[in-house]
């Protein structure tokens, strides 16, 4: 029986039609109706079925390609908030990354008294109005980003270390003071879904999942250090390839749970992981996570390669060092049936720890050089990190 699908429908509300119509399900609050349907050539039959999606009141439109800058959520909440959108609003930028959930666990904003998360007493409310932010970058058709920091969380490893890792009886920390929780735990999954979730219905149009992996060096801890493998128990694949599963997992259920609200779903990654197999330590198979999500960034800052591609000193020579890793990208990227977007994560800050000799003071020309390489290999969004939210004057977006 042939059918035929009604796919300009289906492609203008934005949803994926399956294979055979359902019944129609009962409206969830908040949400708008949607219609689709298809012709059943045979018979003559049309059927139709009803999907809804959370409206959130606010309209954005997608940029003709996302240039961002990244906002801590005291930035976004502050003084500081309107010099960054009249910085975007005057260069050739089009979005802002901001932080939902920070490097240390906690909300950056205080929740609405009836949210599920109001009582699990995570806040620190930087972003006093959300609303009105959000509001404010649809007037400036700024693209709103939500960033949501997943498994880096000291803030609930010391709330449950049942959900973390543990050493002596003790919460594990790195040489950093900052705490984990495990990729193997569905309840961590879920804390951080919901706080994705939230952050669509205040209006974000995408979700940024960041330290979707286990610690750094984990491969050297994983005998030492207490914790429990929840479904993974008996799994029977090798460490390697377990911790692989557990967090391109996440990845996948985040996107399937996320489907509803209309938001995109990027991962931050780190950018030696294109240029391996998979990262063994902390999970990160590049593939696999690009395989799960509708946007891919890496990290490629030149001050956090050593010297890979042949070039002894990175940092001093952005343009060869991102004009390299592209080449690698482009080619992962390429293998895959449904390649997510590609948008990298470049340097806008000094490395100064590097030590002299070993660095260069970034600035214009620096962040120019980055970009220039990703154009030429034909790539044409990026994200600008720095963690102070200062970002170069003067810069041409689109060399």
């Amino acid at each position: 029986m042939k059918k035929k699908w009604m796919a300009a429908l289906a492609l203008a509300v934005g949803v994926t039609v399956p294979a055979v119509a359902s019944a129609e399900k009962e409206r969830p609050a908040d949400f708008e109706g949607m219609a689709y349907g298809y012709e059943d050539i045979d018979n003559g039959v049309i059927a139709s079925s009803k999907l809804y999606r959370y409206d959130s009141g606010l309209d954005f439109e997608y940029p003709d390609a996302v240039r961002g800058i990244y906002l801590t959520g005291h930035s976004a909440g502050g003084a500081k908030f309107e010099q960054l959108v009249d910085f975007v609003g005057s260069n050739d930028l089009n979005a802002m990354v901001i932080d939902i959930k920070d490097d240390f666990g906690y909300l950056t904003y205080q929740p609405e008294a009836d949210s599920p998360l109001a009582e699990k007493g995570i806040d620190q409310p930087y972003i006093k109005d959300p609303r009105a932010v959000l509001e404010r970058l649809e007037e400036k058709q700024i693209y709103p980003i939500a960033r949501i920091v997943v498994f880096k969380d000291t803030v609930l490893a010391e709330k449950r270390p049942d959900l973390s890792y543990t050493d002596g009886g003790k919460v594990w920390k790195n040489g950093r003071g900052e705490a984990f929780v495990s990729p193997f735990l569905k309840e961590v999954w879920d804390h951080n879904v919901d706080i994705a979730i939230e952050a669509a219905k205040l209006g974000f149009k995408e979700i940024q999942f960041d330290y979707v992996r286990f610690p750094e060096g984990f491969e050297n801890r994983a005998d030492t250090l207490g914790y429990t493998f929840g479904e993974y128990e008996n799994s029977e694949l090798d460490p390697v390839q377990r911790r692989v599963q557990a967090v391109t997992d996440f990845v996948a259920y985040a996107k399937e749970q996320l489907e509803p609200y209309g938001v995109d779903v990027s991962v931050d990654i780190f950018g030696y992981a294109a240029t391996l197999p998979e990262a063994p330590g902390i999970g990160q198979n590049f593939s696999k996570i690009s395989e799960n999500v509708d946007v891919i960034s890496s990290m490629i800052y030149p001050s956090h390669w050593t010297s890979y591609f042949g070039i002894a000193k990175p940092d001093l020579e952005p343009y060869k060092l991102v004009a390299e890793y592209a080449k690698v990208e482009n080619e992962k990227l390429g293998e895959l049936e449904n390649p997510p977007v590609s948008r990298p994560w470049l340097q806008d800050f000094t490395a100064s720890w590097l030590g002299s000799g070993n660095y260069l003071r970034y600035g214009k020309s620096e962040v120019e050089a980055q970009i220039k390489a990703l154009n030429d290999a034909g790539i044409d969004e990026f994200l600008l990190w720095n963690a102070a939210n200062r970002y170069s004057e003067g810069v041409d977006y689109t060399p």
